[in-house]
C-alpha cells in the first residue's frame, strides 16, 4: 500500500475556515502534519457581522487533537494581514486554499449595487488579495500549492445568483492564469466546485440534502491537489457525497460561412446554425494556442475559395484605406556578413549533426566540399523583420507585439557562398486584409555585387488589425500548395535537444519568447517555444537530405505555412512526397501527432541539370594556369617525384567562398599525372585553398603553413604530406 499522504512541516493558510468546507480541510491538514492558518472573519453567511470565536474553535480543536494552528480574524480583502500571520507564526506559506465565501442572492432585477459589488469583492477580489500576497514568497521557494473555490452556479449559472455566478466563473479564469503563469515556479493552482452542506448551501439546498452532502467528502480532493506529489495545474473538478470529476471545455468543429464571391451575412450564419452547434467530432482545446491555433489555417482556407471582403449586407460599400500606401515602400537596404563560424552555427541550430557523416560537409569547414546550408538564405534577410523597420513604415499602424510568422518563402539562384557579404534591399509586396487579421508581404532580395543569390519573402500575420476592407489575396503571394492526398513517399525523423532554441537563436533571433520562461508564461505558453524557422531548416534538411543527397546545387526553392508551435525536446517528423522535382511535405510534431509546418514544398532542380563539370568561372582562374604548366613540366621528371612523394593530392581552388575548380596531382603512379576534377581514386590529401591565395603562395608571397594556421589553407587526410610536397617543389623549382 502506498504510503499516506503528509504534509509535515507545510504551512497551510484555509479562508473562511471557522464551519463548513473550511473547517473540514483546516482539521484535515492538521492532522496529517500541516502547520494551520484558521481564518474567518466570524460573520454570518451574508457577510454581516463579525467576532473570533468562530477560528478560535477551530484552532482549538486542532491543539486538542495535537496538531499546530493559529487564527485569523481580518477579511480576505486585507490578504496581505493574512499571510503576515503565515510568516510571523511559522517563518513561510506553503499552501492557500481561497475558501471564503458569502452569499447575497436576488433575483437579477432585484440585485443592488451593495449586493453586487461585496460578492465580488469577498469571492473574486479576496481570493486574489490572499493569493498575490503570496505569490512572491511562493516564487522565492519555488514551491506553492493554490486552491480556487468556484461553483456549479458559476460553471451552469443558477436563477437568483447572478452576483455569485459571475464572481464565480472569474475565480476559474484567475486560476486559469496563475496556473501558466506559476508553473516554471513549482507553484500549482487548481479550482474545485464543491457541493456539501454549509451555512451557505442550506439556503438553496433542502435539509436532508444538506446533510448527505458532508464536507468531509470535499477534503480528500483538497489534500491531494495542494500535497507536492500532486502534478495536476489548471484543472477544474466537481466534487461532492464521495464523487470527484473533472471537466474541462468543448468546442464544435464549426463552420466557416463567408462563401465564394459572396459577403458574409446573416443569412449565412443561420443556414450553417446546425453545423456550428454540432459537437459531433468536437475538439478539446486546453490552452489558449489552441483556441487559437487554427485561426491562420481557416484564413488560409477561406482564401483559396475566393473569399469575399468581410461585410454584413449585401451592399458593399467603397472602402479606402491609408495601409494602401505602404505597398511599395522600400525599407533601407543593409549588408549581412557572415563567417564560415555562423554557417556551422546555424546548421547546428537546425539539428546536423557529426553523427551523420553526410553532414559534416555542413559543420566542418575542412571538408572537401563544405557548404552553407540553403535555408541559411532567411539568416541573410531576417534583420529586415528583426530590427523593428515595419513600425517605421507610413501607414503601418499595427501592433506588431501580435505579429505571427504565417508563412515563408526562400529562393536561390545560386548555392550561397561558404562566407561573404550580401546586400539585402526589402520592399512591401503587399498587405492583405484577412477580416481577423492583416498579412504583411515582405520581398527581400540578397546580392553579392550585382549578383541576386536569393530571394526571401516573409509573410507576418498581424492579429486583429483586419476589417479596414481591403484585397484579400494577392497574385504577389507565393502560394502554399497542399500535400498529395496518399501516404508519403518517404519519412524522416529528428530529435530536437532542449538546447535547440538556445542553440538556434544564436544565429540572430533574439526573441525572449525562444528562451525567456517568464516571457513565454506571459504570452501564455508552458515554456519556451522553438523558433518556427528552426523547424523550416530541420525540414528542408530532411528533404535534401531525402532525395538531393545533400546536394545544395540542387536546392531552388522552399515554401512552408507554420501551423502551431514546437517545444524544445519534441521529435519532428517530416513526411514527403515526391512529385517530378518538386517534394511535397508536412512536418509534425512526433510525440503529438500535430502538423506544425503544412501545405509546404521544396522544389529541386533536376539531377541531370546540375553541371559536374568545373563551373564556368573554373576558366577564369588564374590556378588553372599553374596547373596546366605543372601537368607539362611534370613529363620530363615525373618518375623521380613520384618516388618521392607516392601520394594522390587534390585540390579544391575556391572563388567567392564556394569551391570553383578541382584539380588533382597524382604523385604515386607511373611518371605523374595532373588532370582537372577529383581524384579517380582517393585523395592522400585534399587542399582547399582560394585562387588568390594559392597564387600568393606560388609567388613566394604567402608563406603555406602561416596561410593554414590562419585559415586560409585547409587540408584534410595526412595533413603531412602536404608537407613533403611543399619540399618536393621547392626541390624541383622548374615545377
Amino acid at each position: 500500500m502506498a504510503s499516506p499522504l503528509r504534509f509535515d512541516g507545510r504551512v497551510v493558510l484555509v479562508t473562511g475556515a471557522g464551519g463548513g468546507l473550511g473547517r473540514a480541510y483546516a482539521l484535515a491538514f492538521a492532522e496529517r502534519g500541516a502547520l494551520v492558518i484558521v481564518n474567518d472573519l466570524g460573520g454570518d453567511f451574508k457577510g454581516i457581522g463579525k467576532g473570533s470565536s468562530a477560528a478560535d474553535k477551530v484552532v482549538a480543536e486542532i491543539r486538542r487533537k495535537g496538531g499546530k494552528a493559529v487564527a485569523n480574524y481580518d477579511s480576505v480583502e486585507a490578504g496581505e494581514k493574512l499571510v503576515k500571520t503565515a510568516l510571523d507564526t511559522f517563518g513561510r506559506i506553503d499552501v492557500v486554499v481561497n475558501n471564503a465565501g458569502i452569499l447575497r442572492d436576488r433575483s437579477f432585477s432585484r440585485i443592488s449595487d451593495e449586493d453586487w459589488d461585496i460578492i465580488q469583492r469577498v469571492h473574486l477580489r479576496g481570493s486574489f488579495q490572499v493569493t498575490r500576497a503570496a505569490w512572491d514568497h511562493m516564487k522565492k521557494q519555488n514551491y506553492g500549492r493554490i486552491l480556487m473555490t468556484s461553483s456549479a452556479s458559476g460553471i451552469y449559472g443558477n436563477f437568483g445568483q447572478a452576483n455569485y455566478s459571475a464572481a464565480k466563473l472569474g475565480i476559474l479564469g484567475l486560476c486559469n492564469t496563475l496556473a501558466i503563469e506559476g508553473r516554471k515556479n513549482n507553484i500549482h493552482c487548481n479550482t474545485i466546485a464543491p457541493n456539501a452542506g454549509s451555512r451557505m448551501t442550506e439556503t438553496v439546498l433542502p435539509e436532508d440534502l444538506v446533510e448527505a452532502l458532508k464536507p468531509e467528502y470535499v477534503a480528500p480532493l483538497v489534500l491531494w491537489l495542494c500535497h507536492e506529489s500532486c502534478e495536476e495545474n489548471g484543472g477544474l473538478f466537481e466534487v461532492g457525497a464521495g464523487w470527484i470529476g473533472k471537466l474541462r471545455w468543448e468546442r464544435t468543429l464549426g463552420a466557416i460561412v463567408r462563401k465564394r464571391n459572396q459577403p458574409m451575412t446573416p443569412e449565412a450564419v443561420r443556414d450553417n446554425w446546425e453545423k456550428i452547434c454540432d459537437f459531433s467530432n468536437a475538439s478539446k482545446p486546453k490552452t489558449i494556442q489552441e483556441s487559437t491555433g487554427g485561426i491562420v489555417e481557416v484564413l488560409h482556407k477561406v482564401d483559396s475559395e475566393g473569399i469575399s471582403p468581410n461585410r454584413t449586407s449585401h451592399t458593399a460599400p467603397a472602402a479606402t484605406s491609408g495601409f494602401v500606401g505602404a505597398v511599395g515602400h522600400k525599407l533601407p537596404s543593409f549588408s549581412s556578413s557572415y563567417t564560415e563560424l555562423q554557417s556551422i552555427m546555424y546548421a547546428l541550430g537546425v539539428g546536423a549533426s557529426v553523427k551523420n557523416p553526410k553532414d559534416l560537409k555542413f559543420v566542418y569547414e575542412g571538408s572537401a566540399d563544405f557548404s552553407c546550408l540553403p535555408t541559411f538564405g532567411v539568416i541573410v534577410a531576417q534583420k529586415s523583420m528583426m530590427n523593428g523597420g515595419l513600425a517605421e513604415v507610413p501607414g503601418l499602424s499595427f501592433n506588431f507585439a501580435k505579429a505571427l510568422h504565417g508563412e515563408q518563402y526562400l529562393e536561390l539562384y545560386k548555392p550561397l557562398p561558404r562566407s561573404g557579404e550580401l546586400k539585402c534591399e526589402a520592399v512591401i509586396a503587399d498587405i492583405l486584409d484577412k477580416g481577423s487579421g492583416v498579412v504583411i508581404v515582405m520581398d527581400v532580395y540578397s546580392y553579392s555585387g550585382k549578383e541576386l543569390i536569393c530571394y526571401n519573402q516573409f509573410s507576418a500575420f498581424v492579429v486583429g488589425s483586419g476589417g479596414f476592407g481591403g484585397k484579400r489575396t494577392s497574385e504577389k503571394l507565393k502560394a502554399a500548395v497542399a500535400v498529395p492526398n496518399r501516404p508519403p513517399d518517404a519519412v524522416l525523423r529528428d530529435a530536437t535537444s532542449l538546447n535547440q532554441a538556445a542553440l538556434y537563436r544564436l544565429s540572430g533571433d533574439w526573441n525572449p519568447l525562444h528562451i525567456d520562461p517568464d516571457f513565454a508564461s506571459v504570452a501564455g505558453f508552458e515554456k519556451p517555444i522553438l523558433h518556427g524557422l528552426c523547424t523550416f531548416g530541420f525540414s528542408a534538411r530532411h528533404v535534401l537530405q531525402q532525395f538531393a543527397d545533400n546536394d545544395v546545387s540542387r536546392f531552388k526553392a522552399i515554401k512552408v505555412r507554420f501551423a502551431k508551435p514546437v517545444y524544445p525536446g519534441q521529435t519532428l517528423q517530416t513526411e514527403m512526397w515526391k512529385e517530378g522535382n518538386r517534394i511535397h511535405f508536412q512536418t509534425k510534431v512526433h510525440e503529438t501527432g500535430d502538423v506544425v509546418i503544412s501545405n509546404a514544398y521544396v522544389d529541386l532542380v533536376p539531377a541531370s541539370g546540375v553541371s559536374t563539370q568545373t563551373p564556368s568561372e573554373g576558366g577564369e582562374l588564374q590556378s588553372a594556369l599553374v596547373f596546366g604548366e605543372i601537368g607539362r613540366r611534370l613529363k620530363s621528371i615525373g618518375r623521380e617525384v613520384v618516388k618521392k612523394a607516392n601520394a594522390v593530392f587534390e585540390w579544391h581552388i575556391t572563388k567567392g567562398g564556394t569551391v570553383a575548380a578541382k584539380w588533382t596531382i597524382d604523385l604515386k603512379s607511373g611518371s605523374g599525372e595532373v588532370y582537372q576534377g577529383p581524384a579517380k581514386g582517393s585523395a592522400d590529401v585534399t587542399i582547399i585553398i582560394s585562387d588568390e591565395d594559392f597564387m600568393e603562395v606560388v609567388l613566394g608571397k604567402l608563406d603555406p603553413q602561416k596561410a593554414f594556421f590562419s585559415g586560409r589553407l585547409k587540408a584534410r587526410g595526412n595533413i603531412m604530406l602536404s608537407q613533403k610536397l611543399q619540399m618536393i617543389l621547392k626541390d624541383y623549382a622548374k615545377l
